[in-house]
């Protein structure tokens, strides 16, 4: 019978702990690091959720709730580990608002008792604050640490400072008498590694020691960042934040923002920027400061005990990240808004801003660049720019935009080929390799051997009387008429010209070698390589429409702004506008990083120049593909993540996309009366579902709530430990009155309580694009489908992620007919004329003759079942 099969059919598992949970980093690290496949272990997956054979479920976490009641009335004490999720699950973001709403409720109630009472109030009031000064405190003083060191380990490659080895290349020759304006970084107290092994300071000999000792120390550091991440926190490679863009949508990664990933992200961070990698130290800040904000919410019960709140710090903690990565703390609250936060509330909004103002305090105060700003490459322009200028900016938004499509494209290529192919199972192996590759191609360019910070600064400073690059190397003209500024447009020199070559070399180096480091096995930021890259492209541009408006200021379009000795056109703002249009097309962000570029600048009226080239820049990259860098790391990773910013266009409905389908085993279901503990028991040892909808009786159907497989494993051990009388035979009772049993039956166990009796719920026919609205905004894990109340089936995150893959993939289920919502079921009379049966006015019965037609509807019980 199709009833018996409904509550005893299943899947068959190993034994009544059989859910996989994954412990420990090791245990989701190969040799080429981190990989997780979410594509059939997802936690929300209730119905098809196969489990590894050998594994076991650990009985220390809990599940939903229901707001209006405690967890197990019968029991003298709260059941630990209720309440909590495990590793790789999603948190129930309902349920947390529930959690915090009934303890802010029972807060309030008690504070005019007592004075302790009215302190406890203040505390749990304040807590929020605190924990975001103290992560404030904390990103600040570890941004000012790994500055410093970085800059220091940066210069070691070269040489080193005999009077204070602590001292890097610039601070060493700060104190010296001996230096000259053409050579201010020579002086007495720096000896390079030539000096000091060989004793030559020019020459054959000399350069090629510099050459080898440069390739050892980058090998050295990249050797040992590596080494270290794997041996101690594998999930201190990378960006962070594609993990922590999903950790913020409600997912759990147990050590991910861990002491361990902290203190080694920290150390080995230092080592990768270093070593002269053509990464950045700004995107894994972000992760450095999401650890800190998670550490410090265990201090406060308000956070350590609801994951949803911990998600509010941890927003706060992203904005601080930015605030210290590039000295703009406006821009570092609109990048947690805008890019890495799923959900964000007003308070949310102002506790950021607080947290990243305290962290740009405190790496103001530590000041690591010497030149009291937050940022190395910070510049100020004071030459306006003008209305034909527009057309260049324009230009650069295009490339900007071009390259975020080339490089999105080619890294999720390389990094897909290297999961696959033995290649990707030898992470240090690699990481040597592209040091190696890096450092010898590096050298020879002193664009390249440059850490990619001073390079930026190089490429966003404006030519000055005090500016001795080779990209200031003009040729003097005593024969303007008419001098507006201290420094006119002036022809370019020999430096120029073979700087644009040595720049070109560089921008062609960095796109390759950028394309195959970022997603190595050690902390690589993408933010600096991408703006050096924009910046190289910019100044190229900039000095080539400097000369052209010098050459042909006669030209309409110069003739108007552009006077012979006047200062027109400033090839550095060209480089910032590149820099900004170059990581928007990577990232797709716009209004964050427009902010923090101009706070880079400290200059409003290069707004608009800034925003021209970055909508054009995510126009041009969304022509190719709308998703950005983090979002494609996301779906190659498999994390369940859904985007709010994707469209869902289809028709498909409810009935489309639910579980179980056609020929699968039906839904695994508990009746609210009428099964035992061993029943229970027995369908938790044969299936692996998370969850089960909890509904009257075999005969109705119809939805009374939802259990969580984890709250029903937990009571049912707490019962028969601290119960007397609660037996393999106990009748389990989810309604509020315990049914009339005979004298002689064990006692009944009464587990309402963990209950949910609210479940969402939509009908059969409700279009999908309001299921995805519901997920993304609700942050549900399942929703059941109902018809008139019997419950048809359930649809889990997991299944709302695979059905956009598969119309990503143009596998969309075809439209359905015309008459498909008014002809659901079959006609009330049958062919011969006679009514059909009915049940609870839904038809049951399908003839033969209908067969096709019915293909297209919703199957219920069989009228057989009754």
């Amino acid at each position: 019978m199709e009833s018996e099969q409904l509550f005893h059919r299943g899947y068959y598992r190993n034994s009544y702990n059989s859910i996989t949970s994954a412990s420990s980093d090791e245990e989701l690290l190969d040799g080429a690091g981190v990989i997780m496949d979410f594509q059939t272990s997802e936690d929300d997956n209730l119905l098809d959720g196969d489990t590894a054979v050998g594994t076991h479920y650990t009985m220390t976490n809990g599940g939903s709730i229901n707001s209006s009641t405690h967890l197990l009335d019968l029991l003298d004490e709260p059941i630990p580990g209720v309440g909590t999720y495990d590793d790789f699950h999603t948190i129930d973001w309902v349920r947390e608002k529930c959690k915090d709403r009934e303890r802010h409720r029972r807060i309030n109630s008690k504070k005019k008792e007592s004075a302790w009472e009215m302190t406890k109030s203040l505390y749990d009031a304040w807590s929020g604050w605190l924990v975001v000064t103290l992560t404030g405190l904390a990103s600040g003083a570890l941004a000012g640490l790994i500055d410093i060191a970085a800059d220091w380990m940066t210069d070691l490659k070269e040489g080193i400072c005999l009077s204070a080895l602590w001292y890097n290349h610039e601070q060493c020759c700060w104190g010296s008498n001996e230096t000259t304006f053409e050579e201010r970084d020579k002086c007495p107290q720096w000896k390079t590694w030539a000096e000091l092994i060989i004793g030559q300071a020019e020459g054959p000999g000399s350069y090629i020691m510099n050459y080898i000792m440069y390739i050892f120390w980058a090998l050295s550091f990249a050797f040992l960042a590596v080494s270290l991440v794997k041996v101690f926190a594998p999930y201190a490679c990378g960006s962070g934040i594609p993990e922590i863009k999903t950790i913020l949508s409600g997912f759990i990664i147990r050590g991910y923002l861990g002491k361990w990933t902290l203190m080694i992200k920290t150390i080995t961070l230092v080592l990768a920027v270093a070593s002269g990698l053509s990464l950045g130290k700004e995107g894994p800040l972000v992760h450095v400061a999401c650890c800190c904000g998670n550490i410090f919410s265990y201090l406060f019960p308000k956070y350590s005990t609801n994951e949803a709140k911990k998600r509010e710090v941890l927003s706060a903690a992203s904005a601080a990240g930015v605030s210290v990565a590039f000295g703009a703390p406006i821009g570092g609250v609109l990048f947690s808004l805008e890019e890495v936060s799923y959900y964000f509330p007003l308070k949310t909004l102002w506790r950021s801003f607080f947290a990243a103002l305290v962290a740009a305090f405190v790496l103001r105060s530590i000041n690591p660049f010497g030149n009291s700003r937050l940022v190395l490459f910070y510049v100020e322009y004071h030459t306006p720019w003008y209305l034909f200028e527009l057309f260049p900016f324009i230009l650069l938004g295009v490339f900007g935009g071009l390259w975020g499509a080339f490089f999105i494209r080619a890294n999720i290529a390389w990094c897909r080929r290297r999961k696959s192919t033995k290649f990707g199972k030898y992470p240090v192996l690699e990481v040597i390799i592209v040091a190696a590759i890096t450092a010898v191609i590096a050298f020879p360019n002193p664009y390249t051997r440059l850490n990619t910070s001073e390079l930026i600064k190089e490429l966003f400073t404006d030519c000055g009387p005090l500016e001795s690059s080779s990209l200031c190397d003009y040729r003097n003209d005593m024969n303007a008429s008419k001098i507006v500024d201290d420094i006119p447009d002036r022809p370019a020199g020999i430096g120029v010209y073979s700087a644009i070559w040595q720049l070109c070399l560089a921008l062609i180096f960095k796109i390759i070698m950028t394309v195959f480091t970022f997603g190595i096995k050690v902390p690589s930021g993408l933010f600096i390589p991408s703006m050096a890259i924009g910046a190289i492209a910019g100044r190229i541009v900039g000095i080539a429409v400097e000369q052209l408006a010098y050459y042909h200021h006669d030209w309409f379009i110069f003739k108007e702004w552009c006077e012979v000795g006047a200062d027109c056109i400033t090839p550095g703002l060209y480089a910032m506008v590149g820099a900004a249009a170059c990581l928007g097309g990577v990232t797709r962000m716009t209004v964050s990083l427009v902010v923090i570029v101009f706070e880079l600048t400290g200059g409003l009226e290069y707004i608009v120049p800034l925003m021209a080239a970055v909508m054009t820049s995510k126009w041009v990259g969304d022509a190719f593909g709308r998703e950005g860098i983090y979002e494609a790391h996301i779906r190659l990773n498999g994390y369940p993540f859904l985007d709010a910013k994707e469209e869902f266009t289809h028709t498909t409905l409810a009935a489309d996309v639910m579980r179980p389908r056609r020929n699968d085993p039906p839904l695994a279901v508990l009746t609210q009366d009428n099964m035992t503990v061993d029943d229970i028991e027995n369908m938790i040892n044969e299936t692996s579902y998370n969850g089960f909808p909890v509904i009257m009786s075999k005969e109705s159907q119809r939805l009374v709530g939802f259990a969580l497989r984890r709250d029903l494993t937990i009571a049912i051990e707490s019962a028969r430990k601290k119960q007397e009388g609660i037996v393999g035979s106990s009748r389990v009772c989810f309604a509020q009155h315990t049914p009339s049993l005979p004298a002689e039956s064990p006692r009944p166990l009464k587990l309402r309580s963990i209950l949910d009796m609210s479940p969402f719920t939509v009908t059969d026919h409700t279009p999908m694009e309001i299921v995805v609205d519901i997920f993304r905004k609700l942050g549900l894990r399942q929703c059941l489908v109902t018809h008139n109340g019997i419950v048809l089936g359930i649809i889990t995150k997991k299944n709302i992620l695979e059905h956009l893959e598969q119309l990503k993939q143009h596998v969309e289920p075809l439209a359905p007919p015309w008459h498909y919502n008014k002809k659901r079921y079959p006609p009330a009379y049958g062919p011969d004329g006679k009514p059909r049966p009915r049940f609870n006015n839904v038809q049951l019965n399908l003839i033969d003759e209908e067969r096709e037609e019915a293909e297209e509807e919703v199957y219920l019980l069989n009228s057989t079942t009754l």
